[in-house]
């Protein structure tokens, strides 16, 4: 059954078995955002948390099917319509500098978190999902990568404890970070380099960015739009390394989310997606994100969370302290 919904995509005759945990997922996911926009906080924690409240519905045999749709193909389509919030302008408008030490802080990361996760003895795929969450875009990183890792009884739980991670981290990045570029005397500039080069979720990036200046504010968004647009290389790197392994073995060798994506960022960079259409998009994609984390945590409870122990934990507030020192560095030698 599983495998035939995932094939059909959205046929009419497959819609009534996805409609009850597409549904749900729907439901808590407005829950997240009214929570959000009228009390504050993260919207994907509030997602993750409200879903892991209805974790008895994850074996319910009328509500599994949509609800591992959600966390799987609405997640993809989701990361498909980021590709929309970037263009190459953009890109190019940072200068040198801010894209080399971008490129050369996610690398790095990705590769301390792999390094970390053998030092502590945890699966190599915990390390690069870490890594990569934290060296990219957070909670998006996150579902990106996840998609194309082998999957295992381990691996749901490690991606939402990744997202509810990065999210936390982020938002304390966020209050803390602004303080910090002060104290180093950066200018506005070099202040958005380092909160774009570091913060882990995008809204985080704007909101310390634009604490500190309108200048601030927009290199900080500017960069860390390309840490995001960096998403399609890093997972299209990923999805051949661990081709072939477990049950990622039928994987496209590109991932149709990724040809999306790209097909988006090119079309916006050349202006033929109207602001309009690009601001709706975006919002889609925002939608389809919280609705794929609200799904996963349908899926997983809070027992599973504490089994995977301590090590994770110390995984991501490492690898965060390691990319703010890495970026840091890099602009006191400017």
């Amino acid at each position: 059954m599983q495998r035939s919904i995932v094939l059909s995509g959205l046929r009419p005759t497959v819609l009534p078995v996805l409609m009850p945990g597409l549904v749900t997922a729907v439901v808590v996911a407005f829950a997240a955002t009214f929570v959000s926009e009228h009390y504050g906080g993260p919207q994907f924690l509030y997602a993750l948390l409200f879903g892991m409240a209805f974790n008895f519905l994850a074996d319910e045999p009328r509500s599994k099917p949509g609800i591992d749709f959600a966390g799987r193909q609405v997640l993809r389509f989701g990361v498909a319509l980021l590709g929309v919030r970037i263009t190459l302008v953009q890109i190019a408008a940072l200068g040198v500098t801010p894209v080399v030490l971008v490129l050369i802080g996610v690398a790095s990361t990705i590769l301390f978190g792999t390094w970390l996760s053998r030092l502590l003895r945890r699966p190599v795929t915990e390390g690069v999902l870490s890594g990569g969450a934290v060296a990219i875009c957070g909670a998006s990183a996150a579902l990106a990568i996840s998609a194309v890792l082998p999957r295992n009884e381990h691996s749901q739980r490690f991606t939402l404890l990744t997202v509810v991670g990065v999210t936390a981290l982020s938002t304390l990045a966020m209050i803390v970070y602004p303080a910090l570029v002060e104290l180093l005397h950066f200018n506005p500039h070099l202040a958005g380099i380092f909160l774009g080069g570091t913060i882990h979720d995008v809204a985080q990036v704007v909101g310390a960015g634009y604490m500190i200046s309108p200048e601030a504010g927009d290199t900080a968004t500017f960069v860390k739009l390309l840490r995001v647009a960096l998403l399609v290389p890093v997972v299209l790197i990923l999805s051949l390394l661990f081709r072939g392994r477990h049950d990622s073995a039928k994987a496209p060798m590109f991932p149709t989310f990724l040809v999306g994506f790209v097909v988006l960022l090119i079309l916006n960079s050349v202006g033929l997606v109207p602001k309009h259409a690009g601001d709706m998009l975006s919002a889609l994609s925002r939608w389809c994100l919280v609705a794929a984390i609200s799904a996963i945590g349908v899926k997983t409870s809070f027992r599973d969370l504490r089994e995977l122990g301590w090590q994770p934990v110390l995984m991501m507030v490492t690898e965060t302290l390691f990319l703010a020192l890495l970026i840091g560095a890099g602009l006191l030698m400017l």
